[in-house]
């Protein structure tokens, strides 16, 4: 059997249509029956139940189905890995980050890769509430930035730098940094947040943070885009709890109090990476001035 074979199969057990997926497929229906006649002899039972009317997987078709579509998912992130490889540095690098790091270490990041590497192509993807340890291992990222440590055997990390937390407030805000000491009475303030119940690092901290505080933030707008946040605390809708990197970011009408909170920056990839276009990016990583952002 061939993975073309597979692939076929895969999209005729979805559309349960030979004409369909003839055209779904680019071939002609007749190709398509002779693929999958060809898979199932060689399995040496049926995939499909047909009449006149109607196609329906079998058990045993339903099993590969289920089995096979991963299978073939992460064959096709080895074939992707394997021609980035190929490629060297004129291939592409795909780089997943928090949003934090937008206003300030990841552009200095950036330029020095453009700069040194001008024909490298960076695929970046900034995660919310991503696994970047899956997405590690699965080859759907070849660098993550994060600020929670991964522990696995096939994951090296360096940690960059440690900063403060900060409450982003509006310019007229009462709190500053005299007041930041009766941070009980930000109880009835309007919080903008991510979202607490979600298992982000970040949002273990803020759990945390507010338990210590003895008070649950009323919280009237969830998101996870600190753009955004910083957008709406600068128009008067509420406050908000930010690393201290969005600082750069230079909002208008917005405050930034430090608290005595620290949080990490890291970055990862995978360990004895035969890549040698991603070894490079992450020697420039290493060369980073993080001092700026401590």
């Amino acid at each position: 059997m061939t993975t073309q074979q597979i692939k076929y199969f895969l999209v005729l057990a979805d559309e349960l249509h030979f004409w369909n997926t003839a055209e779904k497929v680019y071939i002609s229906q007749s190709s398509l029956t002779r693929q999958i006649q060809a898979l199932e002899d060689e399995l040496g039972f049926s995939l499909f139940e047909r009449n006149k009317r109607n196609v329906k997987l079998t058990d045993a078709g339903k099993f590969l189905q289920q089995h096979w579509a991963k299978t073939i998912n992460e064959l096709d992130h080895i074939y992707q890995q394997a021609k980035k490889i190929n490629q060297g540095d004129a291939g592409v690098v795909s780089i997943s980050y928090p949003g934090s790091i937008t206003f300030s270490l990841l552009p200095n990041f950036l330029d020095l890769i453009t700069t040194n590497l001008p024909d490298l192509k960076l695929e970046l993807a900034e995660l919310t509430d991503e696994n970047h340890e899956k997405l590690l291992l699965n080859y759907q990222t070849d660098i993550a930035f994060s600020r929670d440590t991964i522990s696995h055997i096939n994951i090296q990390s360096l940690k960059l730098f440690t900063e403060p937390i900060c409450i982003a407030v509006p310019q007229d805000h009462w709190l500053n940094a005299d007041t930041v000491n009766n941070i009980d009475k930000l109880q009835h303030e309007n919080f903008i947040l991510s979202g607490l119940h979600q298992t982000t690092y970040f949002s273990s901290l803020l759990r945390n943070l507010f338990n210590q505080y003895g008070f649950e933030p009323k919280i009237s707008i969830e998101s996870d885009f600190g753009g955004m946040i910083l957008n709406l605390v600068s128009k008067g809708l509420g406050i908000s709890i930010l690393p201290h990197s969005f600082k750069y970011s230079k909002f208008n009408n917005v405050r930034f109090i430090d608290l005595d909170q620290q949080i990490d920056l890291y970055i990862h990839w995978r360990k004895n990476e035969v890549n040698k276009t991603i070894t490079k990016v992450i020697d420039f990583a290493k060369q980073l001035d993080t001092t700026g952002y401590n």
